[in-house]
């Protein structure tokens, strides 16, 4: 399977996955930094939530995995925690701001 491909179905599959005090997905919210897919189709993503203290900072990066993991083609996942950059509302795409009524 083509990359690109691969990383379309990822994208779609972290899109699945709202913040639950935020009525936009994760991926609209800005909290996906990078993802990396290696050529044996391990995929590791690098993401961020709101706030370190986040009530859902130990189930949200689990479920990103899960989701990740769950695709056919991804042999193994790993989620990266990273808080540098901080998480800004100027990471949401222009959608999330719309949704959210900061446009």
């Amino acid at each position: 399977m083509e990359d690109q491909q691969l990383g379309d179905k990822i994208v779609k599959a972290l899109k699945t996955i709202y913040d639950p005090e935020i009525p936009v997905d994760i991926y609209e919210l800005g909290l996906i930094y990078d993802v990396f897919v290696n050529e044996d189709q391990d995929v590791k993503v690098l993401m961020t939530l709101t706030t370190p203290n986040c009530p859902v900072a130990d189930s949200l990066p689990q479920e990103v995995k899960d989701k990740v993991a769950s695709l056919e083609e991804v042999r193994e996942a790993e989620v990266e925690l990273t808080f540098d950059p901080p998480w800004t509302r100027d990471l949401m795409s222009e959608e999330a701001k719309l949704e959210l009524g900061f446009l």
